[in-house]
């Protein structure tokens, strides 16, 4: 495989930029309407916005993105949505890696890369409120291309319904792509999204896929696209269920021990998080994803 994908490659990044400032208005739009219940006294969050960038070994331009993140918001406590577009040379350690989990031939030869994605993850100020992950990438090299992600509830209190609604989303819009499609895809988020060390899910799942090339890159994409159209309809009204809810002392505890799930997740089994920071991108970034506080008994 030769072609560059010059105008996928711009397609696909502006989509997810496209994708990320959508987002971006509708959690802003939850700060400014959380009138009634708990932290509603406090000020609305803001996102606040930081270029990224990433340079080569020589010191070449690599790429980078925006990091968007609100702390200490009425709803939100910590929430990232992060876009970036990177591209160079794969080193060696990871030129094996990938030539090991895809059979890719050539990748010593010619280890150029280029990625794309949106990546989020929220954690709420409130424990009956759940926290959420979400991300969308395309990824190419000379030798293929493929796209990846999903996304998975996590919540600390959970609630039967709250599964349904988010699962049921989640189903409509994958279905015009293949009825076979949301089930494949969930039974991989749930292998995907499980930590072996706990021998527990992280969360109540959702959907997940990689290496999604099925030679129809406009059908892939679209794929991709209505899995991020599936978030916000999935998850604000949940948001906006739970966010006036009272808690007190122990569902707090219980949210933040399970802050420590996540975290171990991410930190120990999470492709994106290694990738990241294997191939040089701001560690702030990457780590974005780390709850702001979490307990471990």
């Amino acid at each position: 495989m030769t072609e560059e994908f010059a105008a996928e490659k711009a397609q696909a990044a502006d989509w997810f930029r496209d994708l990320r400032d959508g987002i971006v208005a509708a959690f802003e739009a939850l700060e400014e309407s959380h009138a009634r219940g708990p932290f509603a006294d406090l000020p609305a969050g803001r996102f606040e916005v930081t270029e990224t960038t990433r340079a080569s070994d020589d010191g070449s331009d690599a790429g980078g993105g925006l990091m968007s993140v609100m702390r200490e918001g009425r709803v939100f406590e910590k929430v990232g949505v992060n876009v970036s577009t990177v591209y160079g040379e794969l080193g060696a350690a990871a030129q094996s890696a990938m030539a090991a989990r895809k059979g890719l031939p050539g990748m010593t030869e010619d280890p150029r890369f280029w990625a794309s994605g949106i990546s989020l993850v929220a954690h709420m100020r409130n424990p009956h409120v759940p926290a959420v992950h979400m991300n969308t990438r395309m990824f190419w090299t000379p030798h293929a291309w493929w796209f990846g992600g999903g996304s998975d509830l996590n919540p600390c209190i959970e609630y039967d319904a709250d599964t349904a609604h988010f699962h049921a989303v989640q189903k409509a819009h994958l279905d015009p792509h293949g009825e076979a499609e949301y089930p494949r895809l969930k039974d991989w988020a749930d292998e995907y999204f499980y930590i072996p060390h706990r021998k527990r899910a992280r969360g109540v799942g959702g959907i997940f896929m990689d290496d999604r090339c099925t030679g129809d890159w406009a059908a892939d994409f679209a794929l991709t696209q209505d899995i991020g159209r599936a978030f916000l309809p999935a998850y604000l009204p949940l948001v906006e269920k739970r966010r006036e809810m009272d808690f007190g002392a122990a569902e707090k505890e219980q949210q933040l021990i399970h802050r420590g799930l996540y975290a171990e997740y991410n930190l120990v089994y999470d492709r994106g998080t290694k990738f990241g920071l294997a191939t040089g991108h701001d560690p702030d970034a990457v780590l974005m994803s780390l709850p702001p506080l979490a307990k471990w008994v």
